[in-house]
This record gives structure tokens, C-alpha cells and sequence, in this order.
């Protein structure tokens, strides 16, 4: 019983493989007749409006030339300095009507 189970079982398996192989060769010869036809369906280029990009006779705008690294300014470890001073740099300064604490 278990031999001839196998053996249906082969055979179904083999019939599906060449069913599904001709499927695909289908698919592919369809796929393929579809790019083709609709390859012919494009519509045709345009002229480019304008002077052609390729003459070289052409006026074109200036070229302008900005650094990339224009900002940097060198973070180099430096000797440390009174963080008092420091503090009151960058403290932005009071609003008009407010005094300032004295500590």
C-alpha cells in the first residue's frame, strides 16, 4: 500500500513540475510580448526647450566659490580659565527694570 502511495505521490509531483513549467514559459513569452508592444507605444522625444545643454557657446551664470570649512575656529585644549569670567561672557544680559543679585 505505501509503495503505491509513493508512487501516485511521484507521479502528481512530476505532472506539477511540467504543468508549472509550462506556466512560467508562458508567463515569460507574455510578459515579454507585452514590453515589446508597449515599447512601441512610447510617446516620441520632445526638443529640448531652449539652447542645447551641449554648446559650449552657451552664457551660463557665474560660478561662485564658498568654503565648506569657512566657520571652524581650532578646539585645541587650552590652559583653563576663571569660570567666573567665563560665565559672565556668555550671560546674556539683564532685562531693563531687573537688578542684578550681588553674591
Amino acid at each position: 500500500m505505501s509503495a503505491q502511495l509513493g508512487a501516485n505521490f511521484a507521479a502528481v509531483h512530476s505532472a506539477v513540475q511540467q504543468f508549472n513549467r509550462r506556466k512560467s514559459g508562458i508567463l515569460l513569452v507574455g510578459v515579454a510580448l507585452a514590453a515589446v508592444t508597449l515599447g512601441g507605444c512610447m510617446a516620441a522625444t520632445v526638443a529640448l526647450i531652449g539652447s542645447d545643454p551641449a554648446d559650449p557657446s552657451v552664457k551660463v551664470a557665474g560660478v561662485g566659490y564658498r568654503s565648506t570649512i569657512a566657520p571652524y575656529t581650532s578646539l585645541r585644549p587650552t590652559a583653563p580659565a576663571p569660570w567666573r569670567q567665563q560665565n559672565e561672557r556668555v550671560t546674556p544680559a539683564p532685562k531693563s527694570g531687573q537688578q542684578e543679585r550681588e553674591q
